[in-house]
C-alpha cells in the first residue's frame, strides 16, 4: 500500500480538489483506493458522498487517528490511501506527513501561496520524505507561452530547490463542478482539455508513487 499526504497551506489552494481527483484516478486505474478526510471541513467526504458510479472509499479521521486507519487500510487490502489533510493545523498536517510515502503540497502561482508553503515544506525535509509540488489554478497559457506569473512561480521553485510535478493544472471550472457530482474530471467528455490535463496529471502521480519513478529529485 502507498500513503499520499496531499497538503496546503493557503486555504482556497485547490488542496481538496487534487486529493479527490487522485483518490478517483487511482480508482480508475484500478487501484483499490481510500480517501481519508482529515479537514475538519469535510469536503473530501462530501464530494464522494455524491458519487453514483462505483469509486474510491471514504472515512473521516483526524491526525492522532491516521495510523490506526492507515493500519486497518493495509490489513483491508488497500492499494492507495490519499490523506486531505487540514489547511493550517501544523501538528495535524505532521501526521499524515509522517505516514506518507509521498507528500504534494498544493500550491497557486502567486507569491503568498509560495511563502505560504515554506512552513509545509520544512516539515517534509525535517521528517525527510519524499514530496513533490503540485501547481494547481494556474492561468491558462497562451499560445503555448506561459503567463508572468507562471513563470516566476517556477523560477522560485527552482531557486528553492523543490521539485514540481511537471503537469501544471489551470484554472477551470470544470475541475470544480464535476466534483459536485462526485466525478473527476477524467471521466467528462464535454470538457477534454481538462480531462487531458487531469488524466496526465494522476498518471503522473501513479507512476510516481507506484512504479519507476521519473527523472525528478523528489526530496524537498
Amino acid at each position: 500500500m502507498r500513503t499520499i499526504a496531499v497538503v496546503g497551506r493557503k486555504g482556497g489552494a485547490g488542496k481538496t480538489t487534487i486529493a479527490a481527483h487522485l483518490a478517483i484516478g487511482f480508482h480508475l486505474r484500478g487501484r483499490r483506493t481510500l480517501l481519508a478526510d482529515a479537514d475538519p471541513q469535510r469536503s473530501s467526504m462530501e464530494v464522494l458522498r455524491a458519487r453514483r458510479d462505483p469509486g474510491p472509499l471514504a472515512m473521516s479521521s483526524s491526525g492522532p487517528k491516521l495510523f490506526a486507519l492507515q493500519t486497518t487500510a493495509l490489513r483491508s487490502g488497500v492499494d492507495a490511501l490519499v490523506i486531505d489533510t487540514p489547511a493550517v493545523l501544523e501538528e495535524e498536517v505532521a501526521h499524515a506527513v509522517v505516514l506518507s510515502d509521498l507528500t504534494i503540497i498544493v500550491i497557486r502561482p502567486t507569491f503568498l501561496d509560495l511563502a505560504g508553503s515554506v512552513a509545509t515544506v520544512n516539515i517534509v525535509r525535517q521528517l525527510r520524505k519524499p514530496g513533490l509540488v503540485a501547481l494547481n489554478q494556474a492561468p491558462v497559457a497562451r499560445e503555448n507561452i506561459e503567463p508572468p506569473m507562471v513563470k516566476r512561480s517556477m523560477e522560485a521553485l527552482r531557486l528553492l530547490k523543490l521539485p514540481v510535478v511537471p503537469i501544471v493544472l489551470r484554472s477551470r471550472i470544470a475541475y470544480q463542478s464535476v466534483l459536485e457530482s462526485g466525478r473527476s474530471a477524467e471521466e467528462t467528455v464535454s470538457e477534454m482539455v481538462a480531462a487531458q490535463e487531469m488524466r496526465a496529471f494522476c498518471a503522473f502521480v501513479e507512476r510516481f508513487t507506484f512504479g519507476v519513478r521519473p527523472a525528478v529529485d523528489a526530496r524537498v
